[in-house]
């Protein structure tokens, strides 16, 4: 079983249930990451892992800071023992340094988990912000968009999200730019 597989199981077991449109986000963010396979070669079971795995702090039985990048990497370094590239992916997905400062938790997240290699961090925000929450692909604005509307003006969330919306749509930009060069 490659790592893909491993992810999507695990996900799957700590998302489907209790999660169940977190877990049809999550599905939608491994399909865009399987779709990437033309600019990323050998590197898209990783960035696919990572896509099954991003949202999985948001778990019940996982959170403890109430960060689930930072949630979920611990998780899966501490418990399941996963590769060190894609904890340290989940931990640093869609620009999560802006929201770890507003919650305090910068020097923690910095501290514990080194960033990817930005080619991959950049593919796993594009994956996530091009993705609905019910799965299904979208434009970054509307994506942007859709989550100030869930969180309101004054959630932590929203704040973080605003301060992160350069980095965001950089990255998007970036990974459209690499697919145009392949072809896709």
């Amino acid at each position: 079983m490659g790592q893909a597989e491993w992810a999507r199981d695990l996900a799957r077991h700590l998302l489907e249930e209790p999660l169940p449109r977190r877990w049809a986000h999550t599905q939608g963010v491994a399909a865009q990451a399987e779709s990437l396979g033309s600019i990323l070669g050998a590197e898209t079971d990783l960035l696919t892992a990572a896509a099954w795995l991003h949202d999985i702090g948001y778990a019940p039985a996982l959170i403890d800071t109430g960060f689930h990048p930072l949630d979920g990497a611990r998780y899966l370094r501490d418990v399941q023992q996963a590769d060190d590239r894609l904890a340290r992916l989940v931990a640093h997905h869609t620009c999560a340094e802006c929201e770890a400062a507003e919650r305090g938790l910068f020097d923690t997240l910095s501290a514990e988990f080194a960033k990817e290699r930005p080619e991959l961090v950049e593919a796993l925000t594009y994956c996530d912000m091009t993705t609905s929450p019910d799965g299904l692909p979208v434009d970054v604005e509307t994506r942007l968009a859709e989550i100030h509307s869930r969180y309101g003006p004054e959630h932590l969330v929203s704040r973080s999200i605003t301060k992160a919306t350069p980095c965001i749509i950089a990255a998007v930009h970036a990974v459209q730019a690499a697919l145009g060069h392949s072809g896709q």
